[in-house]
């Protein structure tokens, strides 16, 4: 039988997620933007709201295709703003707007995201070797250095915590435990 790590217990979408995206590493850009929107969505939220919501985030921000989110005007936050079924944070919709223009000017500078965000790292992940959820760090010099450079680039909702966040969702981190099956 597998095991996991403990933390995705209590839906089938939470389990899915760690089993099948968590930690693993991802090269596609547009995912790439989707999960930095899905991680600053998730600010003072838990990871299930968000997860729970991701089906309805991708239709209503265009498959996260991020120059249609870049090209996003005040209708489109008005019509983000009334849709019950997403996060309606005005300040965090108009982050993911403001991000997906800074997420372009990336790729632009570096040929893509994916190359930009792996030179961190060297292109390998860094594997914390947990052995207890215990041991998982809120925040590293890694999600620092990346917060910070970000930032630079004009990028908002992305402190420290929400980027170390989004560095196990994109895989740059393994923070699965020694003893889980899906690492």
């Amino acid at each position: 039988m597998c095991q996991g790590c403990g933390w995705e217990l209590g839906s089938d979408l939470m389990v899915a997620y760690h089993n099948e995206r968590w930690c693993k590493p991802e090269h596609d850009d547009r995912e790439l933007f989707a999960l930095l929107v899905l991680e600053g969505m998730q600010a003072g939220l838990s990871w299930q709201t968000v997860i729970n919501k991701e089906a309805a985030f991708r239709e209503a921000f265009h498959g996260f295709d991020p120059v249609r989110v870049a090209a996003f005007g005040e209708d489109d936050v008005a019509r983000l703003m009334g849709d019950a079924r997403i996060i309606r944070s005005e300040r965090k919709i108009r982050a993911a707007v403001s991000n997906a223009r800074a997420f372009l000017e990336v790729q632009r500078t570096f040929g893509s995201f994916d190359a930009y965000l792996w030179a961190f790292v060297d292109g390998c992940p860094v594997d914390h070797r947990l052995t207890t959820l215990a041991d998982m760090p809120a925040k590293d010099e890694l999600s620092e250095r990346v917060s910070k450079d970000l930032k630079r680039r004009g990028f908002s909702f992305v402190g420290p915590v929400i980027v170390y966040s989004y560095l196990q969702a994109a895989g740059l981190i393994n923070d699965h435990l020694l003893t889980c099956s899906y690492r």
